[in-house]
């Protein structure tokens, strides 16, 4: 037969199992912000990325051929292997038309820079439609 104290050193008892899920908790609330803000921080870098590699395949076509692109799909295998997404996680780059003073031919204008489509506001507290690189 067992005696008390055998029996009660089988288990954990109740208030050492809050004590551990409540710090397995506040670990989770620290950890949980600072995720987050990596994903966003990691997007924003690809933004950013995609906005340098596109505008500047724009500017080396407009180099090469002496006019700048109609589309992007201008671009597709030549400058880039295919056009990158915006932040929204679908191709909704917004496409300016270059300035008429700048082109090469001011009869035959076209793309001189994209940006994203996007109004979220960035971790920087701009909209990311207002990046350009």
């Amino acid at each position: 037969m067992r005696t008390k104290s055998e029996r009660g050193r089988r288990g954990f008892t109740l208030i050492e199992m809050v004590i551990v899920i409540s710090m397995i908790l506040v670990l989770l609330s620290i950890a949980l912000p600072m995720y987050n803000k990596a994903i966003l921080r990691s997007k924003e870098a690809k933004l950013h990325q995609n906005l340098v590699v596109l505008n500047q395949a724009i500017q080396n076509y407009g180099l090469d051929k002496k006019h700048a692109p109609q589309s992007l799909d201008d671009l597709v295998p030549a400058y880039v292997k295919f056009i990158p997404d915006d932040i929204t996680g679908s191709n909704t780059w917004v496409t300016e038309q270059e300035d008429p003073q700048d082109a090469y031919d001011p009869n035959q204008t076209g793309i001189g820079w994209v940006h994203s489509s996007s109004k979220e506001m960035s971790s920087e507290g701009t909209e990311y439609s207002t990046w350009t690189h």
